[in-house]
Formats: C-alpha cells, structure tokens, sequence
C-alpha cells in the first residue's frame, strides 16, 4: 500500500517545534537513537513525540512520515543529513550535512547565538544584532524600518538607509542552503522571518511552560517541576546581553520578570512535593541575584522554615530590610511581613498554603 500522505492532510502547522525537529529528523533519516542524541532528548520522549507526529498528521507509520516531511516542503532534498527515501524494507545510504532541526536556530536569552543549518554563526556587529533580535522577537508579523529605528537606536536613529543595509546583509548570511531565499523576508510592511524554518528559545519557553500547566492542571506536579525546569535551563545569563536600544532593554526587563515568576513558580511545586532541598537552592540563588525582591525573599524565608533552619529565615529577613533601606529607603512590605509574622507565631506557613507568583 502507498505511504504517501493523501491530498488534504493536516500540514506541519499543527506540530509543536519539538515536533517538528523530530519529524525533521525522521525524514532526515536518523533512527530513533540519532535522533535522541541530536535534539538532546531521551528516547522514550523522542518515540513519544514521533506517536503525536502520526497521530496529529494522521499517518500510518514511519515511512508516510518521512514522505510527509518531503511532501510539505519540511526536509528539502540535497540539504541535511538525511537518507535517501525508500520504501520500508529497502536499504538506505546515510550521507552527511548539517545537524537536523529548524534551518535557523537563534537564543536570546542571554548574548546572542544563532546556528544556521546547525553550525554556529556570526551575524556581525551589535547593532545588526539587535535588528535580527528585533525580527526574532516579532515571530509572527513584520517589523516596518520606522520600528526598527527607533528599536535598536532609540534617539540616536542615524536615519538614511542604515536598516536596509542590516537587512542586506542579514538576509545575505541567512540563505536557505545553495538558494538564494534567505530566512528574512521583506513586504509591504516591513521584515520579518519566514514561518516554519526559524526556532527561537523564547518561544520554546512558553511551550514548555505551556505543558508544564496542563500537567499541573492534570494533577502531575512532578512533570510540571521537570518541565519548569527545562525551560530555566534555557535561559544562558542576562538577555540580549550587551545588545543596545531601547527595545533590546524592555526585553531584558520582561525576560528576566520572566525567569524570575518562573523559578518562584517551580519553587512552589518542589514544596508541595516536599522537595524543600531544592526548592532552597534555587530560591537562595535568585534571592542573590534579586536581593530587592521582596516575594522572592518572602518565598524563600518560608522554604527555610519548611526545612527547620529558622534562623537562616530570619537572617534572610533582616538582609532585605538593610537592603530595602540602605538602596530604596522603604520598609519592608506586606510579603515580608507576613512571612516573618509567620515565622514568629509559628504558623503552618507551608508552601501548599499558598502559591508563586505565577508565570
């Protein structure tokens, strides 16, 4: 019987990017433990991902899979390191090429990375990075040259032709292959990214945030905590580090906003799995790093308290108060407060009471 996938099958739309870069994969020609060793998965989760594959797309098997990746334009003949399409049973020739996955890779939560066909690229000066940030950061529309302006060079817009330029010569070093479309497209709007070839770290966040809450809502706190935890694993340091502009500012703030509400999050579920080790380690890291933050230290006074070490709990108290003081010149707030009330009056302050700010 044929493999091919009929006229009218759902497209690869419907897929999430995991999936995606597993069908990608697939009709590359990887085997199940390739596949695992590439996108950095176990196994287990990659012949998982491949079920939701063919369930989604409505295919039979494996085969009807890599044909769909061809058929729909996902693995593009001569680029990849992909096998020659077979029917089942024939023997395939592997050959070599680039790492499977999104043709264009870009993280921006910490400095700047981007991987074309899997190979790391240097995409030029920072002001040029901050342009393809901004188009990356605006996934689904186009971004007119008047928004990139003002952007990346805020009131220091030097006007002319200078973002065409960029545009020039990112779209240059961002060529599909041996053609010459690159990943960056132009309109009668603006620029932006052409769907389907870029993956962002940004975006795989939320997805992994998005799962964490339906297993939460699901009652599996366990899998919400890994989940929570794989998206803070993306997060490299300050993002956009050391990118100007107004734009590359805003982002840092609500980026950093967050991988904050997300680490309090995570701290949560690890108490109400009686996780109070780790959900401390955690909590004391960001605490440092965000000594000001009064629900972060209020959350960490109570995991203390879960653990028995009071009067660490009360040290961490009397370190934010100095702090709020000597930096804001404020008193403590409410959730410090009422942590430290709790503390005193020995009241059952455990972290199933009450929940993290949520993400």
């Amino acid at each position: 019987m044929p493999t091919t996938t009929p006229r009218g099958r759902p497209s690869v739309t419907v897929l999430t990017a995991q999936e995606r870069d597993v069908l990608y994969a697939l009709g590359c020609g990887l085997e199940d433990a390739e596949i695992a060793h590439t996108l950095a998965l176990p196994e287990h989760v990659v012949a998982g991902q491949l079920g939701c594959v063919l369930a989604k797309l409505g295919l039979r098997n494996r085969a009807a899979a890599i044909v769909h990746a061809f058929d729909c334009g996902l693995v593009v003949p001569g680029l990849g390191p992909r096998r020659q399409v077979a029917a089942p049973g024939t023997t395939v020739r592997q050959r070599t090429g680039p790492t499977p996955g999104p043709w264009l890779r870009v993280s921006v939560l910490g400095p700047l990375r981007v991987w074309l066909a899997g190979q790391p690229l240097d995409v030029g000066p920072v002001r040029q990075q901050a342009v393809l940030a901004a188009l990356t950061l605006s996934p689904d529309r186009s971004v007119s040259r008047r928004e990139l302006l003002d952007g990346v060079w805020g009131m220091e817009s030097p006007g002319g032709n200078v973002v065409p330029v960029y545009v020039y010569r990112l779209r240059k070093s961002l060529r599909l292959g041996e053609c010459p479309d690159s990943v960056i497209k132009r309109d009668r709007y603006g620029y932006g990214l052409v769907r389907g070839v870029v993956e962002v770290d940004v975006a795989r966040v939320e997805e992994l945030v998005t799962a964490a809450g339906t297993a939460e809502r699901a009652g599996d706190l366990t899998e919400a905590v890994r989940l929570w935890t794989r998206a803070l694993e993306l997060f490299r340091g300050e993002p956009l580090a050391g990118l100007p502009g107004p734009l590359a500012e805003l982002e840092r703030l609500r980026l950093t906003e967050r991988r904050i509400a997300l680490t309090q999050r995570r701290a949560d579920g690890q108490l109400r799995l009686g996780r109070v080790t780790e959900a401390i380690a955690g909590l004391s890291a960001l605490a440092l790093e965000e000594p000001l933050n009064e629900p972060v230290a209020a959350l960490l006074m109570r995991a203390l308290r879960r653990g028995g070490r009071r009067a660490e709990a009360l040290t961490v108290f009397d370190r934010t108060r100095r702090r709020l003081a000597d930096d804001l010149g404020v008193a403590p707030g409410e959730p410090l407060l009422r942590a430290r009330g709790e503390l005193l009056l020995g009241a059952d302050a455990g972290a199933g009471r009450g929940r993290a700010g949520a993400a």
